[in-house]
């Protein structure tokens, strides 16, 4: 198997032992399941079982970010508890996820039921020499590191302006550098805080994932994913926090999900622009969902438009009228062995079921199944 990683920019042997450890960034519930998000898992989803295919055992961690800027904010905006929101929003979630029929997560942590480990964290790091206290806050000096830019490739001006764009902070006057980022922060009135030796607070986001990620998989893992938007400064935070910590590679693979987008815009959130995975559901069958967005590959950035669904219906209904068979397995084996090649999977299966050949078991490398 090749896959692209994204710390070195090409495609290369992906060559995992026995049991393979994948971490992958999960929601920041305040809001419910959209197509960026069921890409991003459905990629993770597809990779897992062409690895169990292949005879290993997968272990996917992803958490769940139940405290943070974000919901804290729309819990504010809500007049809610924090902890209320995320509850229902991860059944939403989860109910999208069944009816997909998405791998269970080997496990799926909460950022709040790490405090302890993140406080221990953020010692080591200090510990270290890679992190200072000020103003109440802890933050990683990315000066110490002279490493920090390896995973997206980045220059500080463009560093600067993604960190600016996605919370981090940059005119904190608590900083010695716009691009040093926080580990601990003091908590504003009204929002959850936790003891520290720096004073009450709460984790800042990058260090929950990594912390998390060590306590369920060990230093080092085989493989990290997420959203393309997360390369940096989230990514690019936590190699450098974790590395620093333990004096151990983090990661040996980061694989990143491009961004889907609509009206010419990424689709999230903060724009508005989304699709729904539950509004979809009610009128198309999650089956012909997977098929819609496994159409693209994950590497690529592509566009909702009205004509995605429909064409995923009619491939539904020709393969489920192929019926059982091996038809198209094998070059849909070759076809996700090369950097996870969704569409020519799919080719291949398309021409199996024209040809007149059964194609469950390589529908079922894609998550696809016969029964209703």
């Amino acid at each position: 198997m090749r896959l692209y990683d994204t710390a070195r920019a090409a495609v290369v042997p992906f060559e995992p032992g026995p049991v393979v450890l994948m971490y992958t960034c999960g929601i920041t519930p305040y809001d419910a399941t959209h197509l960026g998000h069921a890409a991003t898992y459905l990629t993770y989803d597809v990779l897992q079982r062409r690895l169990r295919d292949r005879g290993h055992e997968t272990r996917c961690v992803r958490n769940i970010t139940d405290v943070d800027d974000s919901i804290l904010g729309k819990a504010k905006e809500l007049g809610v508890h924090y902890l209320d929101l995320a509850a229902q929003e991860v059944a939403r979630f989860d109910s999208d996820m069944v009816a997909m029929r998405m791998l269970p997560s080997w496990s799926e942590p909460r950022a709040t039921s790490a405090i302890s480990e993140i406080r221990n964290f953020i010692g080591q790091v200090l510990d270290a020499g890679h992190a200072y206290a000020s103003g109440g806050a802890v933050y990683f000096d990315v000066s110490s590191w002279e490493r920090f830019g390896e995973i997206s490739g980045y220059d500080r001006d463009t560093m600067l302006e993604y960190a600016a764009e996605r919370g981090g902070n940059v005119d904190d006057p608590n900083k010695r550098d716009p691009l040093d980022f926080v580990l601990w922060q003091p908590s504003e009135p009204g929002e959850p805080a936790w003891e520290s030796i720096w004073g009450p607070g709460r984790p800042g986001w990058h260090i929950e994932c990594s912390a998390l990620a060590m306590r369920e998989l060990g230093p080092t893992i085989d493989l990290h994913g997420g959203g393309g938007d997360l390369i940096f400064p989230h990514h690019e935070c936590e190699a450098a926090q974790s590395t620093a910590a333990t004096g151990e590679p983090f990661v040996r693979h980061w694989m990143h999900q491009a961004m889907v987008r609509m009206d010419g815009e990424k689709m999230s959130k903060s724009l508005g622009n989304l699709v729904f995975v539950s509004e979809l559901r009610k009128t198309h069958d999650p089956r012909a969902i997977r098929l819609g967005v496994s159409a693209h590959h994950y590497r690529h950035e592509w566009e909702w438009n009205d004509q995605i669904m429909p064409t995923a219906d009619a491939r539904l209904e020709r393969w489920l009228a192929a019926g059982e068979g091996a038809g198209g397995l094998d070059a849909a084996r070759a076809a996700l062995d090369d950097d996870l090649d969704t569409p020519g999977a799919i080719a291949a299966i398309d021409a199996a079921a024209a040809a007149g050949e059964g194609v469950s078991e390589a529908m079922a490398l894609l998550g696809i199944w016969l029964d209703d």
